[in-house]
């Protein structure tokens, strides 16, 4: 009951139908993209994620992290798991091939990665955070940084981090006191105490690249004067070998709820003298730089969400039609297995459903970031980079939340024996508790699509996507199709819900502050309904050519019908209730005291 099965036909499906992966191999950088190649990989990671990883999850949840004189040592497996990733070249799907990479789009390379997360969150968490390193780098690093630290850490030989969090500066970066002095060399010594460190120490690679964030001496307050730092563990030499320890250490590890095997680290840096730090970029620009990196993670995170969404479903799917009680309610027949009673059948579809359009969301926001590369600094790529960038936190924010949800559902579907640790149900909810938490809260995902992504062009962005829900709410309504045009009515009734919250936003934006605050979080939730419903629709109506054409696997594609109606019949009518939850502001709190908590 615990394997994982890459569902790589609906991967696949997301891909073409909703994401454009077979549309990107007219663009130059894409055309090895071929769908034979996309079957061989998909194919092997699936293979590889299944027998490899999936097996160590366990393990990792049991077994932990341990901080030893010599550093930190991960769980049995884990370092052979990681030198066969690395060999196997999962590490650097996406990453540019000039670096050693295999350049292929982020299409195709995110469903990899939700293999990978599915199978073992806690091993893919290194991965995620060495890519978004190598995001950086390429960015903003020198040509010197980027031939001694890109190809060791797109080839996995090298892990990378992000040092952001100390313990008086959470969210709120503006309070970061590590700093940098700038020495007659042209590198700097850091010193600081970071927190909350991912693989911060492990002992998978002979090296680990920090990305940390410090003030310069002359630096302004506030997080106009933060500047990005490289830190490696050891000091690499002219000829590329390693040289001496640098003055980073991690001190201690935390005990967590969930994700055991993933070492989350206190780094102290210059506690011997200084660590030797490089400047990445110019100074004072460390927290734009940072937020390349929080991009990535941040889609990386929703998929988290996603990924253990499809896990659990898998498993209590798994159990439900294995696990015998009760009478058939229709039929009568007694000791049936319990994937027979309706509110059974309501929650498996309530995960499978929820997954589905999760995962077409940040499928579609990787398709949009691959032609934001292809098209460059035009026009079109900038249209293309701003609708991801308006996707990111409905991704993020709405992954995550789901994958709560629908594992917390998982334990529901096991009953009693969801809450005893040996059946594996309670461990992908106790991981997915985190990725609400870390790359930013959904509170902050609800502020960062009202304040930078909705309102940095008065809503333009937004409008592209509400112009494209109203079509494919149109096309399902012109189908004929009764199924599709009960979608089609559910769909335009939960867009109205977004655009009239969307509009109630605008006009209160400058005059009612705290309840546009209030109202950010109950907004996050209507625009990821919303947008569910959207992919859910599209879905069904590609499912719908196949079925009228008598292509492919039918009862697939029947499956992707029945799954879209569900989700409009039972998630699309929450749309209003958030509507009317926006709209509400903060008038229930206002005149209110302390004295109310």
């Amino acid at each position: 009951m615990s394997d994982y099965r890459a569902p790589v036909k609906d991967m696949r499906f997301v891909m073409d139908e909703l994401a454009g992966f077979k549309d990107l191999a007219q663009f130059p950088e894409y055309a090895d993209a071929t769908p034979d190649l996309a079957d061989a990989i998909l194919d092997e990671a699936a293979r590889f994620t299944g027998e490899v990883l999936a097996p160590l999850n366990r393990v990792g949840d049991k077994e932990g992290c341990k901080l030893t004189p010599n550093g930190v040592t991960t769980p049995p497996g884990w370092k052979e798991a990681y030198k066969a990733f690395c060999e196997a070249g999962w590490n650097g799907v996406s990453s540019p091939a000039d670096f050693g990479g295999q350049g292929l789009p982020d299409t195709l390379g995110v469903a990899v990665k939700e293999m990978v997360c599915s199978a073992n969150l806690s091993f893919s968490l290194g991965p995620l955070l060495t890519t978004g390193a190598v995001e950086a780098l390429i960015t903003c690093a020198s040509d010197e940084l980027k031939a001694i630290y890109l190809e060791k850490m797109i080839t996995g030989q090298w892990t990378g981090t992000m040092n952001l969090t100390e313990p008086q500066a959470g969210s709120d970066l503006a309070l970061i006191r590590s700093r940098a002095e700038p020495q007659a060399d042209g590198t700097y010594r850091v010193f600081g105490q970071k927190i909350f460190i991912t693989y911060g120490d492990h002992d998978m690679t002979d090296n680990i690249v920090h990305l940390v964030l410090a003030r310069l001496p002359d630096a302004p307050a506030g997080v106009k004067g933060i500047s990005m730092f490289l830190v490696p563990k050891f000091l690499v030499n002219a000829d590329g070998s390693l040289g001496a320890r640098n003055d980073a250490y991690c001190v201690s590890i935390e005990h967590k709820l969930g994700i055991h095997a993933s070492p989350t680290c206190v780094m102290a840096y210059g506690d011997n003298g200084g660590a030797v730090g490089y400047l990445l970029g110019e100074p004072n620009r460390g927290l734009e730089y940072m937020f390349i990196m929080m991009n990535e993670a941040r889609l990386g995170v929703g998929l988290q969400g996603i990924a253990l969404g499809e896990r659990a479903y898998q498993q209590a799917l798994g159990y439900a039609r294995e696990r015998k009680q009760g009478r058939d309610a229709v039929t009568g027949e007694a000791l049936v297995t319990i994937d027979h009673h309706p509110d059974i059948r309501r929650m498996l579809m309530l995960m499978k459903s929820r997954v589905e359009a999760c995962r077409a969301m940040a499928y579609y926001a990787s398709g949009l970031l691959d032609r934001a590369h292809a098209a460059g600094h035009t026009e079109e790529g900038k249209r293309h980079l701003w609708l991801a960038e308006f996707m990111i936190p409905i991704v993020k924010g709405g992954g995550t939340e789901m994958g709560i949800d629908v594992t917390s559902l998982g334990i529901q579907i096991y009953g009693g024996m969801g809450f005893i640790e040996e059946t594996g149900a309670a461990q992908h909810w106790r991981d997915s508790r985190i990725t609400t938490i870390y790359e930013g809260t959904t509170g902050i995902q609800a502020n960062d699509l009202l304040f930078r992504k909705l309102m940095r062009d008065q809503g333009a962005t937004a409008k592209i996507v509400f112009g494209e829900v109203y079509a494919t709410a149109k096309a399902l309504g012109a189908s004929g199709k009764p199924e599709l045009q009960a979608i089609g009515q559910r769909l335009g009734v939960a867009l109205k819900a977004w655009t009239d919250a969307t509009e109630w936003l605008a006009a209160n934006a400058k005059t009612g502050l705290s309840g546009v605050l209030t109202a950010a979080v109950p907004y996050l939730h209507l625009a990821v309904t919303v947008c569910g419903g959207w992919f859910m629709g599209k879905a069904a109506l590609a499912a719908a050519g196949y079925l009228d054409k008598g292509e492919g696997d039918q009862s697939f594609y029947r499956a992707k019908v029945a799954t879209a109606r569900f989700y409009a019949d039972q998630i699309l009518p929450q749309a209003t209730a958030f509507g009317e939850t926006v709209k509400a502001g903060d008038a229930a709190l206002a005149g209110i005291g302390d004295e109310v908590y």
